[in-house]
């Protein structure tokens, strides 16, 4: 299954690949049942994921699915309400919506309604007021007015209370997200906890209250600021743009347009609230550890009472046919690349199958004909592809990164080539099996996931999509001949695409946004609702914590060579994986990481490299090697039956690799390419340079790499070897899957062991500096500024790990902590912040205090104080605590270690020195906490330590002068940060 490059598709793909396993479409129907207490739903037959499909009274429709692996519910609420929908005068309304849904109802979130409702419709007024005055500086006077009668209205509010409650339920993942055609709101909470999440949700549906409204239009502003700055999404939007230059797609921006920002209308969110956000136009999912009679019950109990509205959508634009290439650019610091899409019919249609089937032979990150032809013979940097379907219209999408030296236009063209391909019937017929194959298996794998479910669910009721017909999807797809296919390709790619060039340069497209000057609001942490009073008050049965016996889980055989093999058994499904390990990695040996990078594009004396990776296609086999810093693994899984075979041939490769130099320089040249790529991407500067600089200075692991001189002049027959020699060493074997016995078989038999296995070599070590006194900034253009605040502490402790968990919920992460509403809900002074005590992954190595704040550069100055302003001063309150107390016991309670990540977990606390489930003494701990406790954790571990600041920002716009108050300000190159060697001037 290939790795999809854009996070945002990815739930959508869940739902277009979920399908039954065999059988014909003929016994896939839907049937009607009445379950004990009278309530109708809907099954689909062969359906794996077992879904019961209910529509309440009201046209709720509720989407439940058991599964029992946790005691937990992944819960989903999602509307039929997203930026298609936006008036075409006020962008960026769903998404603001979304975020004002976290802020109470006229029950939740205030102390006296009757008195805060008359101050917000003066608020509603003065903000249709703003929006209808065109002079700028009337604009300011007005929104001064807004400020100062902001702090009237938060001197009854209660800030939080929604993100309070849910915590104190022990959720996790508490989040929500709008696109093109729904908000979606997310919550994974314990499964007892089912009664208070229905109470809270059902309030928090019946009503909105845009309470603390300014303040949260500045977080918005700044996740707008983020996408500014995000080269990717600049890229999106211009190949939308010209793809869909009628229709909202195109035209209206999930996040809206800068105008549009600055000038809401709180009347303009009610309205859409009222239109969009009733229960005929909602799904309830929950997907976990449920009971389907009593669930149903108690939602219906919740939602049953809310009245269903008429809803009718905006009438969508039809667009006129593509007939010849659009070309577009965009600029940005970030590197180069080329987006190409063809525009198709939407969801559901017959164009779905046929395009999903042919991207899937575009690039599979197997055997796919980009993989093959342009990803695996390096004549390109890389290269993928990915499908969209919404509901009016879909898209197919080709991209590609240039290898140095290369156009952008030599890449569309080498990727249009391999769209020739398709139309000419060159590729071999088994592969639309093979496609519908690796989808299956895909599918198996996300069905042992709750959470994947609720997504393909929640997808599919956006976009009115039966269940039945997701469920019929592959098996339909399977049934298309390879001329058939062909004949479409030559019906639907044509010149119809658009191309989107992103070049590196200056984005002048780049919106302003001027610091208002709030006045920070007041967060009331002390008061509380009646309704928090009564949700506090209901009673639920408690979940005991289990905790793992890791010798008992953890089964043990060996090898006829005497190989120990761990294992655990796989009593769920037919997918099995064999991971062979080496406690030694690039720490041992520099040369180890590139030797396996290099063995990816090699062949044998048997296979050429793009015929080896089509064998372990057919097989269904997943393969690899790789290496961390101190571990490296040999793995191959996919079906039972089949990893004996897929084992045979990763051994095959592994024995039988033949160097080649001609691909060893065009990998030097693609390491090369790779490096000058990530000292563009600011995420790689601030958390991986900026990040190991702060903790390690000039010795580094990251900076401890061959120049690309070394490189060039390394022999790959040795690096090759090296490869070959890793069996020597000794290792271990961790197997999970359901037939152990045939799995050591395979060992025995294809898996060849020295007599005597040779001792690791020694480590490269890399201590830790001190920190302190040091501002390390990196020049970068872009509309925020990120900063990174670093302290090192002590030596690993186990002993702390409670009082850091806690420590953690209360202040620095997540939506009800201290960081998060002081620095957001009060101040607006960023998007993004939060603050952990990060506990060290091995034993005697140092644990680190970090914070973090994205924020506008002329917000920098205030983000800066009031950061370090919390983490000098722990602000106390005793209700906040018991609540994050509570939240982090109940997710303690709810988590089960089970499947393969019994042992994965396992290796992580034997780094650390632990040899038994730790949980059991955390839990206890944290249960005998008092505030004080926390206050001395605060006092021993947090407060005064001295930090190490990286900053990332537009040096024209940044303040040194606030800088040189926290250190020394040193400004670094980013060749020197990462230690490459500095580009050589281009020749004219």
């Amino acid at each position: 299954m290939k790795t999809l490059k854009l996070m945002f598709l990815s739930f959508l793909l869940i739902g277009f690949y979920s399908c039954k396993k065999g059988g014909d479409d003929s016994t896939v129907v839907t049937e009607q049942h009445t379950d004990a207490n009278g309530f109708k739903y809907e099954t689909v037959t062969n359906d794996p994921t077992g879904l019961r499909l209910y529509t309440l009274d009201n046209g709720l429709q509720v989407y439940l699915s058991k599964n029992t692996d946790e005691p937990k519910i992944q819960t989903l609420i999602g509307v039929r309400a997203g930026s298609v929908y936006d008036p075409s005068d006020n962008t960026g309304l769903a998404h603001y919506l979304e975020h004002m849904m976290f802020k109470g109802t006229d029950e939740i979130g205030t102390t006296d309604w009757e008195a805060e409702k008359v101050i917000l419709s003066e608020i509603s007024d003065l903000y249709e007021k703003h929006k209808a005055e065109t002079d700028p500086e009337k604009k300011k006077e007005i929104y001064k007015v807004i400020d100062s009668v902001s702090q009237e209205a938060s001197k009854i509010s209660i800030a939080n209370e929604y993100d309070k409650m849910v915590s104190s339920l022990g959720a996790e993942g508490t989040n929500a997200w709008t696109w093109h055609e729904e908000t979606v709101y997310i919550n994974q909470i314990p499964s007892n906890e089912l009664d208070k999440w229905l109470k809270l949700e059902g309030e928090r549906f019946t009503q909105l209250v845009l309470r603390l409204f300014h303040t949260e239009l500045e977080a918005v502003y700044e996740e707008f600021n983020i996408g500014q700055d995000d080269d990717g999404s600049n890229l999106s939007e211009a190949l939308l743009a010209s793809l869909f230059p009628k229709h909202p797609y195109g035209q209206q921006p999930t996040i809206g347009v800068g105008e549009h920002l600055k000038n809401p209308s709180m009347i303009a969110i009610h309205d859409y609230f009222k239109k969009y956000y009733v229960p005929n136009n909602i799904a309830m999912v929950l997907v976990g550890d449920i009971d389907f009679e009593e669930t149903i019950k108690k939602v219906n109990n919740s939602f049953g009472s809310l009245e269903a509205g008429e809803v009718s959508y905006p009438e969508r634009p039809t667009e006129d046919p593509i007939t010849a290439p659009i070309s577009k650019e965009v600029f940005g610091p970030e590197s180069e690349r080329v987006f190409l899409a063809y525009r198709s019919e939407g969801i559901g249609t017959k164009q779905e199958q046929m395009i999903t089937l042919i991207d899937y032979i575009l690039a599979n990150s197997t055997a796919g004909l980009i993989d093959l032809n342009l990803n695996q013979q390096q004549k390109v940097q890389s290269a993928s592809s990915y499908t969209t379907f919404l509901n009016d219209y879909g898209m197919h999408t080709l991209y590609g990164y240039p290898k140095s030296g290369q156009s952008l236009e030599e890449v569309k063209d080498l990727l249009l080539e391999q769209v020739e391909s398709i139309k000419k019937g060159e590729f071999e017929e088994w592969m639309i099996e093979a496609v519908v194959n690796d989808l299956k298996l895909s599918e198996t794998r996300q069905y042992e996931n709750g959470p994947s479910m609720a997504f393909a669910y929640v997808n599919a009721f956006v976009h009115f999509q039966k269940w039945e017909d997701r469920v019929k999807f592959l098996d339909e797809m399977k049934k298309i001949t390879k001329q058939e296919l062909v004949d479409f390709a030559n019906e639907f790619y044509k010149d119809n695409y658009a191309a989107v060039y992103k070049r590196k340069g200056e984005n002048k497209n780049v919106v302003k946004v001027e610091n208002p000057g709030i006045t920070p609001v007041q967060l009331n942490r002390d008061k509380k609702s009646a309704f928090i009073e009564e949700f506090s008050k209901i009673e639920v049965p408690d979940i005991q914590p289990k905790y793992v016996d890791y010798n008992s889980e953890i089964k043990q055989m060996k090898t006829a060579h005497g190989l120990e093999v761990s294992y655990i058994d796989n009593d769920i499904n037919d997918l099995s994986q064999l991971n062979i390990i080496f406690d030694m990695g690039k720490d041992n040996d520099k040369k180890l990481g590139h030797a396996i990078g290099y063995l990816e594009y090699l062949g044998t004396d048997k296979y050429s490299p793009e015929d080896l990776k089509k064998e372990f296609y057919k097989l269904g086999v997943n393969y690899g090697v790789s290496s961390g810093n101190d571990r490296s693994f040999v793995f191959v899984s996919g079906l039972e039956e089949n990893l004996g075979k897929g084992l045979e041939l990763l051994e095959h490769l592994w024995s039988n690799a033949v160097a080649d130099q001609e691909t060893y320089n065009k990998y030097v040249q693609t390491v090369l390419k790779r490096r000058e790529d990530g000292k563009l991407n600011k995420g790689n500067i601030l958390w991986n340079g900026l990040m190991n600089y702060g903790q390690y200075g000039e010795n580094s692991r990251l900076r401890d790499i061959f120049s690309i001189e070394e490189l060039r002049s390394m022999d790959p027959s040795e690096l090759v070897d090296l490869v070959k020699e890793m069996r020597n060493y000794k290792h271990r074997v961790f197997y999970y899957g359901k037939d152990v016995n045939a799995a050591v078989t395979a060992l025995n038999e294809k898996h060849s062991v020295p007599s005597e296995f040779k001792e690791y070599p020694a480590k490269s070590i890399y201590l830790p500096k001190e920190t302190g006194g040091n501002v390390y900034f990196v020049d970068y253009d872009m509309v925020q500024a990120e900063m990174l605040f670093l302290a090192k502490g002590e030596n690993f402790d186990p002993a702390k790990m409670a009082a850091s968990n806690l420590f953690n919920t209360y202040f620095g992460s997540g939506l009800s902590s201290i960081v998060f509403q002081e620095i957001r809900e009060s101040k607006s002074l960023a998007y993004s912040a939060f603050s952990a005590y990060s506990n060290a992954s091995e034993a005697d190595k140092p644990n680190y205090v970090y914070a973090y704040i994205g924020t506008q550069a002329n917000k920098m100055s205030d983000a800066v104080d009031a950061m370090m302003d919390l983490m000098t001063n722990m602000p106390e309150a005793e209700e906040q605590f018991n609540a994050a107390k509570e939240s982090t016991l109940k997710k303690i309670a709810a988590e089960r270690i089970n499947k393969a990540s019994i042992f994965w977990t396992y290796e992580g606390l034997k780094k650390r020195g632990i040899t038994k489930d730790n949980r059991e003494e955390i839990y206890n701990t944290i249960k005998n906490m008092t505030l004080e406790d926390l206050k001395q954790f605060f006092e021993e571990n947090i407060k005064g330590e001295t930090y190490d600041i990286m900053v990332i920002g537009n040096k024209k716009d940044v303040d040194v002068n606030a800088l040189r108050r926290l250190g020394e300000v040193k400004e670094l190159d980013v060749d020197y940060l990462f230690n490459y060697e500095k580009p050589l001037p281009l020749k004219s």
